[in-house]
């Protein structure tokens, strides 16, 4: 009886070490990469898409909110700062 848990504590060590090297390793995140390539190829062109829609969301939103700020500087009538700015909002506009 001794001996059966010496030995199950043992395999159960091994296992423990097992588990711990392929986490460390990546090893099980590289099989299911070499394994199903149509989920890959499905699951990379979502997030493609995704990004892609977000950094249009986003540079837009950056970009209307910039815009509306130099508006509100050129309204405060500095004298250097709002011609230049005046010019930026211009061509700005211009370009819509």
């Amino acid at each position: 009886m001794w001996l059966k848990k010496k030995k199950a504590n043992i395999l159960e060590k091994s296992i423990e070490n097992l588990s711990n090297t392929l986490q460390e390793g990546n090893l099980i995140e590289w099989a299911y990469l070499l394994g199903n390539k149509k989920e890959i190829i499905k699951r990379n062109l979502l997030a493609g898409i995704f990004r892609g829609v977000g950094i249009g969301i986003g540079v837009t939103i950056i970009t209307a909110i910039l815009v509306m700020l130099l508006q509100k500087i050129v309204t405060l009538n500095i004298p250097v700062i709002g011609e230049y700015i005046a010019d930026i909002v211009e061509i700005v506009e211009r370009s819509r």
